[in-house]
Parts: C-alpha cells; sequence; structure tokens
C-alpha cells in the first residue's frame, strides 16, 4: 500500500511572511512505496473490535525490520523539532533536552495557577520571558454567573495589563458576546484561526488538547500550571523526546466518514494507553485529502490515546491555510525517509464504516449501525472536537438530506465567534443557499449558543446544554468518561457530526448512511 512520500532534510524549507515557498518543487508531493526502520508494522482491520475487547481487534503478522546501523542522522518530524529548538544536531526517544518554546497558551481555568506559580517563582514584580509569545484565552467557564469562574478571567485581565501580553482575547459583556470584539472562544480552534499554529514551532498549552495544533505541522502538547509557570519566566521546558508511532491512512474517503471517525478507529485500535507519551504521526493518501478542520480533528483526540502528540507533515493545504493568518516566517520539517518508527499501523479508509465511542471511554469503540436500538435524549454539537465550521456544515447536510426535523433536542455550540459568524452567514452546499443557521432552524435544533468550550468538560451548573440529569446524549466531543459533561450517571456516545445529526433525526444512535446514500 502506498504512503506519502517525505520530503528530504537536505533542502531547508523556509517560508516568506506571505507564507510563499521558496522551495516550489517539494509540492505537490507525490507518492511511492518506501521502506522505513520500523520496531514493527501491523496492518490494521478496519472494522471495529467485539465489544468485550480493549485490546487491538486484529495485529496481524508483526514484522521485525533492521536498523539501519548506517544512519546516524534519520530523525521523525517531532525529533527534528526537539533538535532544532533545542539546537542539537542529533536527538533519539528518551532524550532530555532544554526546549525553547515558540508560543505558550493558557486559559480561564488553569491561567490564574500558572500566574501564581509565575509570580512566587520568579517574583511579584517578574516579567514574562516575551510579552508577544504568550496567548491567552478565556473559553472554558465563561457564559455563566459563577462568581468564581469570573474572577478567573479578571486575574487573566489583571495579569495582561500588568504584562502588557499582545495576545489576550478578553471578554468583558457575557450578556452579548458579539459586543466583545475581541473574544475568540475555544482555545485550539482561536489558536488555528488567530495565526499562532505554524509548522516547525513548538507550541505547549495549559490544556490537554493542545495537541490540535499538531495539524499545522508543529510539536503541540498540553503542560501543567507548574510547567507553564516556569515557562512563562525562562521561556524553555526540559522535555523528554518521544518516540514516534507512525499511522499510514489510504483510500478515498467515502461520503459518508470524517476524521472524527478516523480517529475513533485509531483509538480504539492501540486503546487508550497505546500511544502513552509517544508522538502519533499521520500520513498517507487519507490524510493529505483532509482539509485543515479536519486535520485538527485527527490530531485532536491523539491524547486519548495517551499521545504526547499528534502531527501531520505540512504541504500546499497548510500553507494556504496560514496565507491570510500570520506574517511570522516559518521552517516546516519532515521525517527522514530512513526515520525510525516505534510501530507503523496502516488502515485502508475505504473500507471504514460510521463509528461511536460508547460510554464510558473513547476506545470503547463501535460501529455506529450496531447501536441502532440505544435510544437517546440529546444531542450536541460542539468543542474543539466538533465545533468547528465545517463540523456544522457536514451537520448541516444530514439535515438537508433528510429533509426532517430533529426528534431530541440538539445543541448546537459554536467554537469561535467566526464560526458562529460562519454559522450565520455561509451556504451550506446543495441548500439552494440556506444557511447552517437557516437549517437548523428549520429542523428544529436550539438556537446557536454563545461560543466557548460549553458542556464539553460540564463546568458550572448554569452551562448551556449542560449534562444536569442522567440522560443519553451523542456528543461530537472528545471525552465521555462519567460525569465529563455534568452527571456523572449521563452516558455519552462520542461521534462526528455526521453521526450526531442523524441521531437526532431519530432519537436513536443511528448511521447516517440513513441519510447520506
Amino acid at each position: 500500500m502506498a504512503s506519502s512520500v517525505i520530503a528530504p532534510t537536505s533542502t531547508s524549507f523556509m517560508y516568506s511572511k506571505k507564507g510563499h515557498s521558496d522551495f516550489s518543487s517539494a509540492l505537490p508531493f507525490s507518492t511511492q512505496i518506501c521502506k522505513r526502520a520500523v520496531s514493527k508494522k501491523i496492518c490494521c482491520s478496519v472494522m471495529a473490535p467485539q465489544q468485550s475487547e480493549r485490546k487491538p481487534s486484529t495485529t496481524g503478522p508483526v514484522l521485525y525490520l533492521p536498523l539501519l546501523t548506517g544512519v546516524k542522522t534519520a530523525m521523525t518530524m517531532t525529533e527534528k523539532i526537539f533538535a532544532r529548538a533545542s539546537e542539537k544536531s542529533q536527538l533519539n526517544p528518551g532524550d532530555n533536552v532544554w526546549v525553547n518554546v515558540d508560543i505558550l497558551m493558557t486559559h480561564d481555568v488553569c491561567g490564574p495557577g500558572s500566574i501564581g506559580i509565575f509570580k512566587r517563582e520568579f517574583g511579584e514584580n517578574a516579567q514574562v520571558w516575551d510579552r508577544e509569545k504568550v496567548v491567552i484565552i478565556p473559553d472554558h467557564y465563561i457564559f455563566t454567573s459563577d462568581e468564581r469562574a469570573n474572577r478567573n478571567v479578571d486575574i487573566l485581565r489583571d495579569f495582561c495589563k500588568e504584562q502588557n501580553i499582545k495576545y489576550f482575547y478578553d471578554i468583558k459583556d457575557l450578556g452579548n458576546f458579539k459586543a466583545n470584539p475581541d473574544y475568540k472562544g475555544v482555545c485550539h480552534v482561536a489558536l488555528a484561526q488567530e495565526g499562532h499554529c505554524r509548522p516547525g514551532e513548538v507550541l505547549l498549552g495549559t490544556d490537554s488538547h493542545t495537541c490540535t495544533a499538531g495539524a499545522f505541522g508543529q510539536f503541540a502538547t498540553g503542560i501543567g500550571n507548574t510547567d507553564a509557570g516556569f515557562v512563562l519566566g525562562a521561556g524553555k521546558l526540559l522535555l523528554k523526546v518521544p518516540p514516534t508511532l507512525r499511522f499510514v491512512m489510504d483510500g478515498e474517503m467515502p461520503n459518508y466518514l470524517l476524521a472524527k471517525d478516523l480517529i475513533l478507529q485509531i483509538i480504539g485500535e492501540i486503546t487508550m494507553a497505546g500511544a502513552t507519551y509517544k508522538s502519533m504521526e499521520f500520513v498517507g493518501t487519507t490524510v493529505e485529502s483532509l482539509s485543515m478542520e479536519e486535520r485538527m480533528t485527527l490530531c485532536n483526540m491523539v491524547v486519548e490515546a495517551g499521545g504526547k502528540n499528534g502531527i501531520i507533515p505540512a504541504d500546499s493545504t497548510t500553507y494556504k491555510y496560514l496565507e491570510d493568518k500570520t506574517s511570522v516566517g516559518y521552517e516546516p520539517v519532515y521525517s527522514d525517509k530512513q526515520a525510525r518508527f516505534l510501530s507503523e499501523y496502516r488502515f485502508d479508509v475505504s473500507k471504514l464504516e460510521p463509528l461511536v465511542a460508547k460510554p464510558h471511554s473513547p476506545d470503547n469503540r463501535a460501529l455506529a449501525r450496531e447501536c441502532k436500538d440505544v435510544k437517546i435524549d440529546r444531542v450536541y454539537i460542539g468543542s474543539c472536537t466538533g465545533g468547528k465550521t465545517e463540523d456544522f456544515l457536514a451537520a448541516a447536510k444530514v439535515f438537508v438530506a433528510s429533509g426532517k426535523k430533529v426528534k431530541v433536542p440538539t445543541f448546537l455550540v459554536p467554537a469561535t465567534q467566526r464560526v458562529w459568524m460562519d454559522i450565520y452567514s455561509l451556504p451550506v452546499p446543495g441548500s439552494g443557499g440556506k444557511t447552517c443557521s437557516q437549517i437548523f432552524e428549520e429542523a428544529g435544533c436550539d438556537t446557536p449558543a454563545s461560543p466557548s468550550c460549553g458542556a464539553c468538560l460540564g463546568g458550572p451548573k448554569d452551562t448551556y446544554a449542560r449534562l444536569n440529569e442522567p440522560q443519553v446524549c451523542v456528543s461530537t466531543t472528545n471525552r465521555n468518561f462519567p460525569g465529563r459533561m455534568g452527571h456523572k450517571e449521563g452516558e455519552i456516545y462520542l461521534a462526528s457530526p455526521y453521526t450526531a445529526a442523524a441521531s437526532a433525526l431519530t432519537g436513536y444512535v443511528t448511521d447516517p448512511r440513513e441519510f447520506l446514500q
């Protein structure tokens, strides 16, 4: 099966402020069969495992290849980014190095704690290492009357004023988010939309889903408050170089699948512990065909497999997305042809079916059609995983195809202000010019809410769409642990926007092929 060619490292890729390549012959990437040094190669089944199993459903024959002893400099993408950021010429998995940080992001939940540690360790009057490399985004507990939650945003505001932080996306009027031009919404989507995600860089954030930014060909991972407090003052962090798992995804993507199905397939295959402190590199013709927002979905949930980071090679899709978003030069990196991967997994995406993750674990994989008798109480479309513009366009596509009304309450929470505006302005293909908002209204959905993380992680009891009762919910979010969206007895089925919309129309977990074929 073919796999993506990785650009040779003997050529430097430097991008100008306009984002144009000085090495135009690198695009478009071709494909060919390549041999690489891997500890083991795994040909994966594309069908869901038996529900009682939590180990990979099929691994097939394991192939142990001899290491190429003549190659001493071959490195993976993640290893190269670490090497550049630590000013080393060569690194290997397991090495501990001081890594210079390009961007540090924090939000209203972890920001106050990180600030407190920074002041305690560096001094009350200390200055952050670089006011233009700190990005602070209120997004989690925003539209609530909870005094502690509101206080957290006040602490961020005071700190940013004191430190003259350039990128603080503030919100003051909670009654009308549109009255706050600086307010963005969900940090992981806002980071991309505001041009803070760039190939080859190191982005750290006080949120486990910071790995979303790996879609841009950069190293991005979540860190704790203590580490963030140190980075605020020093601009660097001691990190261990992770080994890399490679996921080769080839085949034409069926029109009833989305990237959410792909990552649920992978997590179900390797389990929630399968990538613990490992880099997950995604390549293949299917990955190359994905939009940036779909690539973000793929990288977003690597942490649900224990991954340290997810990463996708930058290409013309990446550069096009960044053209109007950043004036900062960047230099992509690519895995060497002979780079060493701990394992390689291969998937024929054309044979995949729509999936869900049943309660109460993201690796509790099942085919959507196998859950058709599961009655549900509500549907939630939103979050960093499933609240982007293309996620709402996908849901609207299902509603248009059905021409029916939803049978259960269907909550819509745009990730950012820009997504909210897209919902009200972009025409949905095949709808005769109707916008998502018009289609959602005709289908009987709730009015799109103020952009934020919303009920993805529960939040205060007055959080919009929070599970305050032990209900069954189909959600486009990323975690379905007990209590994740509020009530500890709630049951959450993780699904793609296609499957979520189809389920809203029937009141049961539903395979979207009922409406898309």
